[in-house]
């Protein structure tokens, strides 16, 4: 078909420059081009690239019904930042054009995974490798027999985890496949995020973007989405922390405790950062100055070399002391270590049949051990902080109200010292906040919201709080929280700890919340006071009938600490109580606690 200048818009050198491209372009090359006129007719700057081939599935026909622009976030969530993640995703995909809708996964009717075209999961792991709380139901349906064949989804994952961990992003990675043995076709493949997500989370939606423009490029409206800039976000945040000041910072526990509980009051005047009760504080901290010295002293490398860390060029004892993870070992580290020796037994040690060796090795040790046990390192100092990853940040439960306590927040941190391989080894935000942080220092912090451990919206919902030793910090900002705002509902605390004299964590705070009736029960178990260690839980099977009408009557059971050990066996006297109390089988009462946690009426705050 040849373009006649008397019928069209062109002059007589453009119809003849026309009239020799056209015959030459692929089918995928016309729409391409379809698409681009009708982007920049709109006053899109935004030029997508051409394909090199046909998209797999991609329609040659202009006239082809266009892709649904109608997307599906779901996210499961424990600390809230698959949860942000997740909405700061939805933002940018609404920005350019898309139809987004953002869920959690335990709030998502899983009947309804059927009708969804395109599907992005933002999930994180948890534990040894389990989903989070709120993830639970619906990766249990995904991967049962009753989950429907998804041969139209189109789908991504994005997965949150801790290479420290043997079972590093396992739930994304479960989701990942699953979805695909099911039918669905990946829009942009699964990226695994370690503690420091932003850039790869970044990459991520950029992929998607691309992936969602790509099966919709047979269609002129799809073509004209414009890539907007990105949402504007908080002067203050995860990648641009305030530096707070410290206003106090005492030891909880009393003379002769084998425990040391910082109370920490940090001031966030002129940051502008709020915060609800069960909000955590993200604190970037320092490593330990001789920890430094020793990596120094070791690798016999100057301090005030030159290195660049994240394109910013420092001296190499300012990268190990802020920058730089140097006191956790991970199987991508040694792995990347291996790569720079030529260390025959650290090379020996990476092979796949050493997997249970290496695993034997990361446990307990830090970058000393490796430096040491493996060297001499004959790289360049540059060379070998390339391999190390990011200071993670460590949050913590914040343990104060903001409208008790205006442009402040408190956190309540437990000391970590302990031995291992012949070393003493320090909790690194921990120990600087018992040894170095003085009044007057400043702390980088961000504020991290989680969604999944709130108080009731009705002030007059009874709530039970379960929260042993540090677990008890979100419950002193749930009752300050709840004095101010006057809240009628009936509360119940449940705490422990070691000795009743030396580690009773804000005694004449909860004592004076009794007196006032703001609180109305509490129960103490402190297992070294006794021959028979008594712990929460044992103090919760003592008032079970007690406890199991609380329940009744819709109260919410909220649970902050150590997951492995204290929150698995509450967990365990929970069901045993509504199985006795209700008159209920195993089964039931199984189920009875878990509608609790599908309805936000159970909630857990555990690490």
């Amino acid at each position: 078909m040849q373009l006649q200048v008397m019928n069209s818009p062109f002059n007589q050198e453009q119809a003849e420059l026309l009239n020799r491209l056209l015959p030459t372009l692929t089918d995928s090359q016309k729409v391409w081009l379809s698409g681009y006129l009708a982007a920049t007719q709109s006053g899109s700057a935004s030029v997508p690239a051409a394909p090199e081939a046909p998209v797999a599935g991609a329609v040659a026909q202009a006239n082809v019904k266009p892709v649904s622009k109608d997307v599906t976030i779901l996210y499961g969530s424990q600390t809230g930042n698959a949860q942000s993640l997740a909405e700061k995703s939805g933002k940018t995909l609404e920005e350019r054009g898309y139809k987004v809708t953002v869920s959690s996964m335990s709030d998502f009717k899983p009947n309804n995974l059927k009708k969804v075209e395109n599907l992005l999961i933002v999930v994180s792991t948890h534990g040894e490798g389990d989903p989070p709380d709120n993830a639970l139901s619906f990766h249990e349906f995904l991967h049962g027999k009753r989950a429907p064949k998804l041969d139209d989804l189109r789908f991504s994952v994005l997965s949150l985890g801790d290479s420290s961990y043997e079972f590093f992003c396992q739930t994304g990675k479960e989701f990942d496949q699953r979805l695909e043995d099911l039918g669905g076709t990946r829009l942009y493949p699964r990226i695994d995020c370690d503690l420091d997500f932003d850039e790869p989370a970044a990459e991520w939606i950029e992929g998607v973007y691309a992936g969602l423009s790509e099966v919709q490029s047979a269609s002129v409206e799809s073509a004209s989405a414009v890539a907007a800039a990105p949402a504007v976000e908080s002067a203050y945040s995860r990648t641009n922390p305030f530096k707070a000041e410290v206003l106090e910072n005492l030891n909880l526990n009393g003379r002769g405790s084998n425990k040391e509980t910082r109370h920490v009051e940090l001031s966030l005047e002129g940051s502008g950062l709020t915060y609800e009760p069960g909000d955590s504080l993200g604190v970037y901290p320092e490593n330990d100055p001789e920890l430094v010295e020793l990596v120094l002293e070791t690798t016999k490398w100057d301090g005030n070399q030159t290195v660049t860390v994240n394109k910013e060029e420092i001296t190499l004892k300012e990268a190990l002391s802020k920058k730089l993870e140097i006191t956790v070992l991970t199987k991508p580290l040694i792995e990347k270590a291996a790569q720079l020796s030529s260390n025959e037994e650290l090379k020996a040690l990476v092979v796949p049949e050493k997997v249970n060796e290496l695993k034997s090795y990361i446990d307990g040790r830090d970058l000393i051990d490796l430096l040491r046990d493996f060297g001499p390192w004959n790289v360049s100092a540059q060379d070998f902080v390339a391999i190390l990853r990011k200071m993670p940040s460590r949050l913590y439960s914040i343990s104060s109200s903001l409208a008790a306590n205006p442009e402040e927040v408190h956190l309540t941190i437990g000391a970590v010292r302990y031995e291992t391989h012949g070393r003493k080894r320090n909790g690194v935000a921990s120990i600087l906040t018992a040894e170095r942080l003085q009044p007057g220092d400043t702390l980088p912090v961000y504020v991290q919201n989680n969604q999944n451990f709130k108080l009731p919206e009705n002030p007059d919902t009874p709530i039970i709080m379960v929260g042993p030793g540090t677990g008890v910090a979100p419950f002193r900002s749930f009752m300050q929280e709840r004095e101010e705002i006057g809240a009628e509902g009936k509360s119940w605390m449940f705490f422990g700890d070691q000795h009743f004299v030396t580690d009773f964590l804000y005694q004449t705070e909860w004592q004076k919340w009794l007196k006032d009736g703001v609180l109305t029960k509490m129960d103490v178990a402190f297992s070294r006071d006794t021959e028979d260690k008594v712990y929460v839980q044992h103090r919760m099977k003592e008032h079970s009938k007690e406890l199991f009408e609380w329940l009744e009557q819709g109260a919410v059971v909220y649970i902050c600490g150590d997951e492995k050990h204290m929150a698995h066996d509450v967990h365990q006297t929970l069901i045993d109580i509504i199985e006795k109390e209700g008159g209920l089988s195993r089964e039931k009462a199984e189920s009875y606690l878990a509608d609790m946690q599908q309805t936000k009426r159970y909630q857990r705050d555990v690490y």
